[in-house]
């Protein structure tokens, strides 16, 4: 189990020197009002001007040196809070990326942004605040107390009275903060949910004049963040308040007391200017005490919400099974396969299918009935409810993922492009040569165009491919996919984009060029899977259909309808 102090660990020599340089500053600021009660009390009355410029001086060696350990002993604070700030949020994004789909869906990407943002953020102000202030409020306030008794313990005794009442304070506002700040992180995690779809969607949502709808939808979680988080800072900000209150309650006994005991004689002035030099620091250091703990509320809701994620499970635990193998012979197979995702209807029932290395798969059905599903699972991406999956002869839970997806290349339904060239798209951080890219491009068809952009295979796309259009944003994903040369290909809705005749050129090339790569190919259209040695018709997670396009064109009702509803150009090109 992962926690805070696992982080802190590497760090804890340089915290500690961090702390005993704070702690040597602190007690050089203890000593000023000290020694400026001497000056008062002793050496002024007594005319020593020699006496008067050596401890003036002693005091000026004093608060340079209380500055300079100060400032050191911050910018150390600084540098932890930093480091371990870096390797926290480090391995967020490391386990973000290899949490388990199940994982990913349960905490959603937008509370996993805002994790690795905002909660960092503040995890950051409370490790570094903690430092600074966590070592000098209490060494200044004990050690304020400390000095107060030495110089007059009645009046010491009056202050120290309201030092209750003010830790009952801080300890009942802090015991319920950190509970509301994690409303307030969760409420947060809805308003940037908000945000991500529309930047996402912006002109879909122009496109159908939703502008208006969407200000009220994000109106609505803004007002809910804003509850949120006044709730908190109204039971927050009570502290400060009663922290006053209670200060100058304890400060006006102290003057009371004070000029009653000045009267008659048993207190000087200098101890009395002393003791109100230390009840200034000292109720500063409260004060700073009482914002420490307001950071301590929220950093500590953060850093659970962080644990949570980085203690969860995640694809690098999964380790390899050890499954019966299935029949050698056949390259992939399916065999009565079930599966729910969130177990309370199943969303594949009894799939089962096999194909042979070259042979191609054709799925086709309406949306949400399981076709992509079928290609999560062969990736792994969810592990099956019932039945078995195997990859020549072997039960895919008996590959580690990594090993298991590199034999495949992918495009999914929803694929991605990133910010870079088109190169690196391609590419992908893999091993692809040259010679390797140009001719992924000329099977996807996408070397004319990509030819024509500026710098061809250098130019920049923006995050998405937004500067492309959506035929050629699947052409180079489909470049993605066939660079590696991959012993699988899996084409879900991948040439929805395309034009027929841009379509038909994709489907000879891969009969053409991948004759040893089996397939499977979801589609909407009847015409990219016409040609496949086996079609799924899918209906509502169960199988409808089977066979050639010509035998579900003769004997599927399903099928002949899906057709029948695309003649203008699914049946004759």
């Amino acid at each position: 189990m992962k926690n805070l102090r696992t982080y802190l660990r590497p760090w804890m020599k340089m915290m500690i020197i961090g702390f005993l340089i704070k702690t040597t500053g602190t007690f050089l600021e203890l000593l000023l009002p000290g020694i400026l009660s001497r000056i008062i009390d002793e050496i002024v009355p007594a005319g020593q001007m020699d006496q008067i410029i050596l401890w003036g001086a002693l005091m000026v060696i004093a608060s340079l040196l209380a500055l300079i350990f100060n400032i050191t002993a911050n910018r150390n604070a600084s540098r932890v809070a930093r480091n371990v700030t870096r390797n926290i949020r480090h391995d967020l994004f490391d386990k973000a990326l290899y949490l388990t789909c199940e994982k990913t869906d349960a905490y959603t990407i937008p509370s996993i942004e805002s994790r690795l943002t905002s909660d960092t953020y503040h995890l950051h102000r409370m490790i570094g605040m903690m430092q600074r202030l966590g070592v000098r409020a209490p060494i200044i306030t004990i050690g304020g107390l400390i000095m107060t008794f030495v110089l007059d313990p009645y009046l010491a005794l009056v202050f120290l009275a309201v030092i209750p009442f003010m830790i009952i304070v801080l300890v009942l506002r802090a015991t319920r903060g950190v509970a509301m700040y994690k409303k307030v992180q969760k409420a947060n995690d809805k308003m940037v949910t908000v945000v991500r779809e529309n930047s996402q969607g912006i002109r879909v949502i122009k496109a159908l004049s939703k502008v208006p709808y969407e200000k009220n939808r994000f109106h609505g979680v803004n007002e809910h963040l804003k509850g949120e988080e006044v709730r908190a800072s109204r039971m927050m900000a009570m502290i400060n308040p009663a922290m006053n209150f209670l200060l100058y309650l304890g400060m006006v006994g102290v003057i009371l007391v004070g000029a009653r005991r000045v009267d008659l004689g048993l207190c000087k002035t200098g101890r009395i200017l002393a003791f109100m030099s230390y009840f200034q620091m000292i109720s500063r250091s409260l004060m700073a005490v009482s914002r420490m703990f307001i950071m301590y509320s929220r950093g500590m809701a953060s850093s659970a919400r962080i644990m949570e994620v980085l203690n969860s499970s995640s694809e690098k635990d999964i380790v390899r099974g050890t499954y019966p193998d299935g029949d050698p012979q056949y390259a992939l197979e399916f065999r009565d396969v079930t599966f729910s995702y969130l177990g309370i209807r199943d969303n594949l029932q009894h799939i089962s299918f096999r194909l042979k290395k070259g042979q191609t798969l054709g799925i086709i059905g309406a949306t949400g009935s399981g076709k992509s599903t079928i290609l999560s699972l062969l990736l792994r991406f969810y592990d099956i409810k019932e039945g078995a999956i195997y990859l020549n002869g072997r039960d895919i839970r008996n590959y580690a993922p990594d090993e298991l997806r590199q034999m495949f290349g992918v495009v999914m339904q929803n694929d991605f492009l990133f910010r870079d060239t088109v190169a690196e798209n391609i590419r992908f951080g893999r091993e692809v040569s040259f010679e390797k890219m140009k001719r992924a491009e000329k099977n996807a068809q996408a070397l004319a165009f990509i030819g024509e952009l500026d710098g061809q295979e250098e130019y920049e796309l923006t995050t998405k491919g937004t500067n492309l259009s959506g035929g050629q944003r699947q052409r180079v994903l489909l470049s993605r996919a066939f660079a590696a040369d991959p012993g699988f290909l899996l084409l879900d809705d991948s040439s929805s984009a395309l034009d027929y005749k841009t379509d038909a050129a994709l489907r000879k090339a891969l009969q053409e060029e991948y004759p040893d790569t089996t397939m499977i190919i979801v589609a909407q259209r009847v015409s990219s899977i016409k040609n496949c040695d086996e079609i799924l018709v899918l209906e509502h997670g169960v199988i409808n259909g089977r066979g050639t396009h010509d035998q579900l064109n003769e004997n599927n009702e399903l099928y002949q309808a899906i057709a029948q509803s695309q003649m203008g150009g699914a049946l004759f090109d």
